[in-house]
């Protein structure tokens, strides 16, 4: 490719528009597409979502992705992007693909390739900056009544409501603590609880900041004790909403609790009763990091957070979106459901435990979704379970409606499947859901010692397991670099609740241990002769999570001061 040619691109419109709100342009030029050959991309503050429909694409062509920093002269090689056309409105290109492990704020070049072919382009774009421009504030003050956001910014100055030392308490006579109606805002440090329904509710609106806030006590009684299903701390079912940050919050402690797959709620076991975060068949281009998500054996979640059709090209949290750094906990069915359209979804460096099902990927029907070192903690379900299991596993993978939705797909990298006294969660589906169009590397697929699958064997297709350390049975044909074994860690391995810090690195004498594949752009940095099976690599500082999380790409240094 001629590094030289950096020819002026079209992008569409919204691209633009999305990635103005951390004050960086993301293109060359504005104008909408008017060939098929014009390549998109969204921002996020880490990552690039790159669309592309190249004239000559097709089955069996694959298309390499090379990105560098704008200025810089050596080109790092991206993962290549595969044709996977979706007869949908919603399908944005017939090759889809991310960069990740980006800096924020930070203009980078993009080289495309159709291979076999002398098709190419070369764009720009940028990722967010971490910083939002601030136009006005909006003081707070203790209330007992829902506080309406109304007045609007614009992407060159913010309105602020900032709500610190503030206390929203409503004592259950409002049903909303916040409600938004408003775009270019943010609402920083408010302290909710005691509402009806939602802790904030977002009715209209784009590019919106929810971040240092504490939410609690939200939510009315269904029936039982239990709650109503899909209250939520933060709730939308606004199709066209866009561009929410949710950071550095503590999602906490709803009013009422959720039933067990043991236990009937109205006419069935499914669990039904307040989550934390609830966004329904949003545009999405969402960031919800650096939060965390908890209760107390009374007061449980169904879902961490989640909502939207499993069966449908939107879902959550929505195309283009970014999942990474959260602490989710205290679920009866699943921490992170990511499930629906998956369009560009990626979801990283999260800590899981005591839920049923760590991170629900049924089903990914456009994709790619991307799930990489994620770690996984304890998982189970009461005995008596419809579920006629004590655990799940820690990727759902299937669909229980009909495979006619599993199209997406999926990449599934150094994750860690960690067990602690026998309690953790299973592999990738269980012993026999279907899996369809998945890669798997240098994951530590860990399970119980009562299981009997690493990976299902269900029926599966278009699907390529490699290079994990398994302790059970896999797929017949599959795992030809693989490793046969249980990890050792590294002393002091585990997650401690009080830090929301964590170690997870294997021993020098483990299986895994210098013995993953190099993965373009996900696992391509690493110490010793190769990179560690597993979410963390030797050599590294602690995981982090939670609200004193902040996400360092691999290779950089961390910056002294937080992120924002």
């Amino acid at each position: 490719m001629n590094e030289s040619a950096l020819p002026r691109m079209n992008m569409y419109l919204s691209a633009i528009v999305i990635a103005v709100i951390g004050g960086v342009c993301a293109a060359e030029s504005a104008s909408t597409p008017t060939s098929k050959a014009e390549p998109l991309a969204v921002s996020t503050f880490h990552c690039l979502s790159v669309y592309w429909s190249p004239e000559q694409g097709g089955a069996g062509k694959q298309v390499s992705v090379k990105y560098r920093q704008s200025g810089q002269d050596r080109w790092r090689d991206g993962l290549s992007m595969r044709y996977n056309p979706v007869e949908s409105p919603e399908c944005k290109a017939d090759y889809r693909g991310s960069i990740v492990n980006l800096n924020p704020g930070t203009l980078y070049e993009v080289a495309l390739q159709l291979d076999g072919t002398e098709v190419q382009t070369v764009f720009k774009a940028a990722t967010w900056k971490e910083e939002f421009p601030v136009a006005s504030v909006v003081r707070g003050e203790n209330r007992n009544s829902t506080l309406n956001v109304t007045q609007s910014g614009t992407p060159q100055g913010y309105v602020l409501y900032d709500g610190a030392g503030c206390t929203i308490d409503t004592e259950n006579t409002e049903d909303l603590g916040i409600a938004v109606r408003a775009s270019y805002v943010i609402l920083r440090g408010f302290t909710i609880k005691n509402v009806r329904e939602h802790g904030i509710r977002l009715f209209s609106g784009r590019h919106i900041v929810i971040e240092d806030c504490d939410i609690s006590k939200w939510g009315s009684e269904d029936e039982k004790g239990w709650g109503k299903d899909y209250q939520a701390a933060v709730f939308s079912n606004q199709r066209d909403l866009r561009a929410v940050v949710i950071q550095r919050c503590k999602l906490h402690h709803p009013t009422w609790d959720t039933n067990s797959w043991a236990e009937k709620h109205g006419a069935s076991t499914h669990p039904a009763g307040p989550q934390t975060v609830v966004f329904w068949e949003s545009e999405g281009n969402h960031v919800i990091r650096y939060n965390e998500c908890w209760s107390d054996p009374d007061h449980y979640f169904n879902d961490g957070m989640g909502a939207g059709y499993n069966g449908g090209y939107r879902g959550f949290p929505g195309a283009d979106s970014d999942i990474y750094c959260n602490y989710v906990a205290n679920c009866w069915d699943d921490g992170i459901e990511a499930e629906g359209g998956d369009q560009n979804v990626r979801i990283w460096n999260n800590y899981v435990e005591d839920v049923l099902i760590p991170i629900a990927n049924a089903a990914a029907s456009i994709g790619p979704l991307y799930v990489w070192r994620n770690v996984s903690g304890r998982s189970y379900s009461p005995p008596g379970s419809s579920w006629d299991m004590t655990h799940g596993p820690f990727l759902k993978m299937g669909y229980a409606g009909g495979e006619q939705w599993m199209t997406g797909h999926m990449y599934i990298f150094n994750n860690t499947v960690f067990q602690a006294n026998d309690e953790g969660a299973g592999g990738l589906g269980g012993s026999s859901r279907v899996i369809k169009h998945c890669i798997s590397r240098n994951n530590i697929l860990h399970v119980r010692g009562s299981d009997s699958h690493s990976i299902s064997t269900g029926k599966g297709f278009d699907n390529d397991f490699d290079y994990d350390l398994v302790s059970a049975r896999y797929p017949q044909g599959q795992e030809q670099h693989g490793l046969s074994g249980k990890p050792t860690y590294a002393p002091g391995a585990g997650f401690d609740f009080e830090t929301r810090l964590s170690s997870f690195q294997l021993a020098p004498q483990s299986p895994g241990y210098d013995q993953g594949t190099v993965i373009p752009n996900f696992c391509d940095i690493f110490t010793g002769s190769a990179p560690d099976i597993g979410a963390h690599e030797a050599g590294t500082g602690p995981m982090t999570f939670g609200v004193k999380a902040r996400f360092v790409p691999p290779g950089e240094k961390a910056k002294e001061t937080d992120s924002h």
